[in-house]
């Protein structure tokens, strides 16, 4: 089993930036890959980037060249470093493997970008 745990959200001005982490127990977080994804309101659950075992990275359209996905596999912990934050970025960010497993879902973090 594993628990993922997901902090750093808030409120941030458009054009702000936010650091969100991904704490994991359980089994090896190292062998996975593993992604952050993000829920807007009335919309369906979106893949924002993802990460190797190995450290390869994929990002959506949306965000290239704004977020940063990172992984410290000593602390079991996953980042994503956004910058140049914008409105239409406020939703729910969650951390899960890629693919996502249903019963990995936490409560996720809030990220509201609004002036």
């Amino acid at each position: 089993q594993v628990q993922l745990v997901e902090s750093g959200g808030g409120l941030v001005q458009p054009g702000g930036s936010l650091r969100l982490s991904c704490a994991a127990s359980g089994r090896i977080f190292s062998i996975y890959a593993m992604a952050w994804y993000r829920q807007a309101p009335g919309k369906q659950r979106e893949l924002v980037a993802d990460i190797s075992s190995g450290g390869n990275t994929n990002y959506a359209d949306s965000v290239k060249g704004r977020f940063t996905i990172s992984r410290d596999n000593a602390k079991n912990t996953m980042y994503l470093q956004m910058n140049s934050l914008k409105p239409e970025d406020t939703a729910v960010y969650y951390c899960n493997m890629r693919p996502y497993r249903e019963a990995y879902w936490g409560q996720g973090t809030q990220v509201t970008v609004s002036s």
